[in-house]
This record gives structure tokens, sequence and C-alpha cells, in this order.
């Protein structure tokens, strides 16, 4: 398969799981899962092992955490949230939207990937980004909106701890969410971006480029929270059982996600 095959089919793929569209609407018994979108890989595979194991559905609608909370505030026929950042779960748990204060299901971490070609190098210190910017060569750098993305709000502290943050911005180019970040870092149109580890693992992403696991202690920790909402079904809640037991705990260290201590 081609490069250019690859990256078409990892950007339908994208499109395919409504990773930009709004709250689906459950069908018969089947529960919607509102999911991060670093998830999109890890939990598309610990969906089908429930399914295959339980003979239960799910319906996943991935996006942006922070988007997904005000849906949830509004009404949006979720049964269950699982958000990057457990501001937000706890949040929603204090305006009385969850059944309780969750549970921490993972820690994530950033990556700086480039598309093949690039002029930008990967380097955990962002060292050649920092060149880059200086020499006045980057054009375009993409990382997920800060203003509700999870991984783009930890995407500008690791830039504003590399003493990066201002100067890149006239050169940022904006994702929804952290999956179309990497859509647009991938897309041979920007020199590269910051995006989740667990995307970059992917195979469908991975053969597009290379990336370097940015240091963890460059910003705020991404814990992971999930919560049933208070309208969630016996589905939801096996499905919700399932994602802290070791099937999909195996899925999400393989996805690069570090699991919460004493798990």
């Amino acid at each position: 398969m081609t490069f250019q095959i690859r990256r078409r089919a990892f950007f339908a793929g994208l499109a395919a799981l409504g990773l930009l569209a709004g709250p689906l609407l459950a069908q018969d018994d089947v529960p919607v899962i509102a999911a991060a979108s670093d998830l999109k890989f890890a939990v598309t595979e610990i969906a089908a092992a429930f399914a295959a194991e339980t003979g239960m559905q799910v319906e996943l609608s991935m996006g942006s955490t922070g988007n997904f909370a005000t849906q949830i505030r509004q009404g949006a026929p979720f049964q269950m949230f699982m958000a990057a950042d457990e501001r937000f779960v706890a949040e929603l748990h204090a305006e009385g939207l969850t059944r309780d204060a969750g549970t921490l299901y993972a820690e994530g971490r950033l990556v700086i990937m480039v598309p093949h070609g690039s002029a930008l190098t990967p380097d955990a210190a962002l060292d050649n980004l920092a060149e880059m910017l200086a020499a006045g060569t980057l054009t375009k750098f993409a990382i997920a909106n800060p203003d509700h993305a999870p991984y783009g709000m930890r995407a500008q502290e690791a830039l504003a701890h590399r003493g990066l943050w201002d100067a890149i911005q006239p050169h940022l180019v904006l994702g929804e969410n952290v999956s179309q970040a990497a859509q647009f870092a991938l897309s041979g149109n920007a020199e590269g971006g910051i995006i989740a580890y667990s995307l970059a693992l992917a195979p469908e992403v991975a053969d597009l480029g290379e990336f370097a696991v940015i240091p963890h202690d460059w910003h705020a920790p991404l814990r992971q929270r999930m919560a049933l909402l208070d309208n969630a079904g016996p589905v939801a809640e096996a499905f919700y059982a399932y994602m802290q037991r070791s099937p999909a705990r195996e899925i999400m260290v393989r996805y690069g996600f570090v699991l919460p201590e004493g798990t």
C-alpha cells in the first residue's frame, strides 16, 4: 500500500468514526458512549472485544472532551462519558449530571509527530522545532484547540515550558480535537504537530510519519476519568465495568496509556 493510500485510509477512518460529528442517537438498547478522541483506536478495539465476549454493543461518539461536557449539560443522550481530563467529570458530577465521581482509567502522553518528508525532525526536547522557529522556516504546526481539548491544553503547556508558545502561535493550526490535530499534522500541509501518544502508536497513523514522546513533566498530567451518566442502562454499566478489567487494560497499555496505580 502506498503512502498516499495509507494517508487517505487514515483520514477516511477518522470520518467514518464520526470524530467531528455531534452526539449520536442510540438505537434500541445500544448506549452511546462519549469518548475523548485520543481513545479512537484503543476504545474501538475494546468495544469490539466487549461485543465479542458479551454479545452487547455500544455506540462510540468521539470528539473533544470539553465539547462533550457542554453537550451533556445540554441534554445529549450519552450514557457514559470517557474524558481526557478528569476535571470535566468532576465538574459534571458537582452539577449532578453523573451517577458518581467516576473512575480514573488512564493517564495519557503527548508526542511531537511529523509526516514523512517534513523538514522538521521530531525530538523529545523540541530542539529542532525551536531552531525552525528561530530561523523563520516553520510554516504550520498543529495542536488540538486548547480552549476545550485537554490534549491541546497540555500541548500549550509543553510549548510554554520549552519557551516556544509565543513564537509558535502565528503558525498554529488548531484541530477541534486531538484526532483532527493529527490529521492536520500529517496531511502534508504542516511540518508536524503535537498529538496523543495513543494515536501515534496506531499502525494507521504510525505509518504516516515519525514521533518522539514529550517529557510528561512538561505539562499537567492527562488524568483521564470516566463516569456513567444518570440515564445509564445495563449495557453501559457492563461496558463501564469491562473498561476496568484485564482485557481492556491490556489494550490501553498497548496504545501507550499509563494505568492508574493499584489497577
